[in-house]
């Protein structure tokens, strides 16, 4: 079967929802992919502390579910599944999706496909993954109440799961391989208040996971001394930088050092016909406010671009 639309939205978390909702507003015909549940790197958010029109935070499923119940009056086709290729030119695209035989005909595309977390390469770190080894503390943090867990990582992402964590582990051990942190001073204070409950190991990195079956510990060394030492851990949460989704990109599209969606202003990548909303996209700020406002960035040039196709 053939599908037809002015434009397929490719991914479902905050920036994807944003764009489908404006376009649907616009009168455009709209697709919006999405492999599992809308909301993205949001449903692995415990709470959101900075998202504007919350002053006491929001949960991250909660703001999901608002996003996505607001896309609800629109007539918006939603097949499901990965989108393994696209092929064809401005104004007439053709997606394919990794499972089933339909065809996906659209004249514009907006890629908000997110990113996946970046693993440490360590061995016996993909046997151990959720033997020990996760990459989201809202979703495993459970498995290891009252136990000792550890979590990897300088940014955001690290500080805010070390402070759910610390709610539900005996303690939390923070690696970082630096002597700062890049994430927000807030949540460093809010940590070191915390006292014996997050122990910071600085300027550290891991060089062994123990355990056969099940996590049970690391080696850390020091990166200064070189020294090694032992801790006794049963989970580790691994948040050391993201890996944009861009495989099924034709190819021509301009990335960074990285591989992230180079755009201008208006989201327009390399490709015309072709925007890019979100965390996929080469940005220095990576937050859902950011994602929201791409996503309405890129519908409105989206919209502009069919007027001059059909001028």
């Amino acid at each position: 079967m053939i599908h037809r639309s002015d434009v397929a939205v490719i991914g479902a978390g905050p920036a994807g929802m944003t764009a489908a909702l404006y376009l649907a507003r616009s009168g455009c015909s709209v697709m919006m992919f999405e492999q599992l549940t809308p909301g993205g790197q949001i449903l692995q958010t415990e709470g959101l502390e900075n998202y504007p029109g919350f002053p006491n935070g929001v949960k991250g499923y909660e703001l999901a579910d608002y996003m996505n119940a607001q896309l609800a009056p629109y007539d918006i086709a939603r097949p499901l599944g990965e989108i393994s290729g696209i092929t064809g030119s401005a104004g007439a695209f053709v997606l394919r999706a990794e499972a089933g035989q339909d065809t996906y005909e659209t004249r514009a595309v907006i890629v908000c496909s997110g990113v996946f977390h970046k693993h440490l390469g360590l061995p016996g770190e993909n046997r151990l993954l959720g033997h020990g080894v996760s990459y989201c503390a809202l979703c495993d943090g459970n498995f290891y109440r009252n136990q000792p867990v550890a979590v990897v990582g300088g940014g955001n992402s690290a500080l805010e799961e070390s402070l759910y964590l610390a709610k539900i582990a005996s303690q939390v051990h923070l690696i970082h391989r630096r002597d700062e942190f890049r994430g927000d001073m807030i949540y460093q204070k809010k940590l070191e208040q915390l006292g014996d409950k997050v122990i910071i190991h600085r300027s550290a990195v891991i060089e062994e996971l123990e355990g056969d079956k099940d996590l049970n510990g690391l080696v850390i060394r020091d990166v200064k001394t070189n020294e090694t030492s032992s801790i006794m851990v049963n989970g580790l949460f691994i948040y050391v930088g993201f890996i944009p989704s861009t495989k099924f990109l034709p190819e021509g599209a301009e990335t960074d050092a990285q591989g992230f969606l180079v755009t201008d202003t208006e989201m327009r990548t390399s490709i015309p016909g072709i925007f890019a909303a979100g965390d996929v996209r080469s940005k220095m700020c990576r937050q859902v406010i950011t994602a929201a406002g791409d996503g309405a960035t890129a519908a409105h040039a989206a919209f502009v671009f069919l007027e001059h196709l059909d001028a």
